[in-house]
This record gives C-alpha cells, sequence and structure tokens, in this order.
C-alpha cells in the first residue's frame, strides 16, 4: 500500500524515482480504509533529506500510511526555506486536536548542548505531553530518543571522550523473543553518529527493555514493555552516503574526527561506502507498523490508561 504524503511535497519526486509507492490525496479518499496516521518531528538540519529517509521506510509497508510533517515554533532551522515550512509543516498548535497512531521524533545536532538549554526544549516537553494524551505509539531516533527517555524516565545522557562514528553490529537481545525483531539474525549492522550515550543500567533501572546493544558502540536499541515506544539510538534510516556528507562537513569545518569506523571499504574516503544497514531498517519499520496495526483501535480517540 502506499504512502499518503503532501501532493507538492518536492520529496515526492524523488520517492517515486525509488519506486516508493505515493498516492494523492484525491486516490487516498477513494480508498474505504482508515490509514495509519503518522506525525514526523522533523528536527534535523536537512529536512528533505530527512522527509525521504523515513517516508522510504513508511512507504514499504504493504499498510496505507498518512505522514504529516511536523517541526517547532520557538525555532526556525537556517538551512530549510521559510516557504517549504509553511507550505509542508505543522506545528503543535495546528495539530493538537487531532490524534495519531505514531509520533517519530528525528535527531537533531544538540546533543553536546545540556537538554535544558535546548533551544526548543520547553516547546518539546510539551509536545511529548501532549502525545501522551492524542499518540498512541512513539518512536525517537538519536537524539530524539534521549530527549524522550530523559522526559518520559529521567534518563540522562553521558557526553563521550570523543563522537562514535561509523556502522557498528549489534547483539540481539537473546533473553526474549520480540515480535518487533522478528526477521533480524543475531549481529546486524547500525550506523552510529553522536557525542553522547545512555548507560546500560540506568535503562534497566528504569523498566525499559534493551533489545540491541554493541560491545564498541553501547546501547542500540531500547523499548518500552508497557507502551511499546521504541528508543533507536542510532541511524538505521540513514542513507549509504549520509556518514560521509557528515565526515566532509567536519573536516571541512577544521573539527577534530576520526574516519567512520567500518564504513569506507579498505578505510579509503575516496571509494563508496555500501549500505549494508537497509534491510534491517525495513524490516524493522514493517514489524513496528504492523504492531501497531494490530493494537490501535480503528477508531482512536484517546489513550486508555
Amino acid at each position: 500500500m502506499p504512502i499518503k504524503i503532501h501532493d507538492n511535497l518536492p520529496a515526492r519526486k524523488l520517492l517515486q524515482n525509488e519506486i516508493v509507492d505515493v498516492i494523492d490525496s484525491s486516490s487516498a479518499e477513494k480508498q474505504d480504509i482508515r490509514p495509519l496516521r503518522f506525525l514526523l518531528l522533523n528536527l534535523m538540519p536537512k529536512k528533505l533529506e530527512t522527509e525521504v529517509q523515513f517516508a522510504r521506510l513508511l512507504g514499504a509497508s504493504p499498510l496505507q500510511i498518512e505522514l504529516t510533517l511536523m517541526t517547532t515554533e520557538t525555532y526556525s532551522p537556517k538551512n530549510t526555506k521559510k516557504e517549504h515550512l509553511i507550505e509542508f509543516y505543522k506545528t503543535l498548535d495546528d495539530v493538537k486536536n487531532n490524534f495519531y497512531d505514531v509520533l517519530i521524533i528525528t535527531g537533531a545536532p544538540v546533543e553536546t548542548v545540556p537538554f535544558k538549554e535546548v533551544k526548543y526544549w520547553n516547546e518539546l516537553k510539551k509536545i511529548i505531553l501532549w502525545s501522551s494524551k492524542n499518540v498512541f505509539r512513539k518512536i525517537g531516533v538519536c537524539w530524539g530518543a534521549q530527549a524522550l527517555l530523559k522526559i518520559l524516565y529521567k534518563i540522562e545522557k553521558h557526553t563521550m571522550d570523543k563522537k562514535l562514528f561509523g556502522v557498528y553490529d549489534h547483539n540481539l537481545n537473546q533473553e526474549k523473543r520480540y515480535r518487533l525483531m522478528q526477521g533480524f539474525i543475531d549481529r546486524f549492522p547500525m550506523p552510529v553518529s553522536r557525542y553522547t550515550e545512555n548507560k546500560k543500567n540506568e535503562i534497566k533501572q528504569a523498566g525499559l527493555e534493551i533489545l540491541a546493544f554493541s560491545p564498541s558502540s553501547g546501547v542500540g536499541m531500547v523499548r518500552c514493555p508497557k507502551t511499546k515506544d521504541l528508543f533507536i539510538l542510532n541511524h538505521l534510516e540513514y542513507d549509504a552516503i549520509t556518514l560521509k556528507d557528515e565526515f566532509l562537513r567536519d573536516k571541512s569545518q577544521n573539527t577534530i574526527i576520526d574516519i567512520p569506523a567500518n564504513y569506507f571499504p579498505n578505510d579509503d574516503v575516496n571509494l563508496e561506502p555500501i549500505n549494508r544497514w537497509r534491510p534491517y531498517a525495513f524490516l524493522l519499520f514493517t514489524n513496528f507498523i504492523n504492531e501497531v496495526y494490530q493494537d490501535v483501535p480503528f477508531n482512536f480517540t484517546k489513550i486508555s490508561n
């Protein structure tokens, strides 16, 4: 089934070029089904790139997905034209009376900043508080996951000595079988790009489950057993060249940065990296969507306690 996005969204053409099924509004209205409604709070500086990355994964589902894009009102990104935000993005005031099946909170380039000093931190807390009543399930990615863990469970992020950067193998939790991880092999790769981490013992003390862990990069994926909210501390959604772009950006700014680990063939920056993690990104999101579809009420209007 296709994903429904704004008819004029520039990402539409890029998705269609990738043979991602996209449906227009008029066609969607003719289908006698209830689509799953996803709200993407896009905090990344490159909005278009992130739109494509997540819409690609959602569009692979056999269920119809309706994607709404969301941004913060208290902070306007410098890398995105204001006209694009006005035409295609919503704020909390725009959606506060709506109900959504899933809220996705992306990463953001603010992880070295203390939470309370992030310009939109208070607004983000309001969004997450609102989502506790108006959203059935949540996904946090990288800093978005850390923000959710902080606000919902008071779990702190911890600064590391240097940036954890590269593609690292993660071990699947073998203590319990999860429908969400069905089809995953015992060890799978995930791109990592962060200066901070969340401690394994603090996550367990909060009653959360660790789904994937790497001896090299630490906790990779966490879940709340009660709400089934998902916290992905790394970047399965990344394109093959995203880490390369980040590496070249940092080098151009004279930032001290290592070559991404386990990424460039033979550690040669002149060779194109290979995307080894995409099958697991598709699998994870397909499994997640399937779980939501089975769990969410058809007429979802409130969270039951």
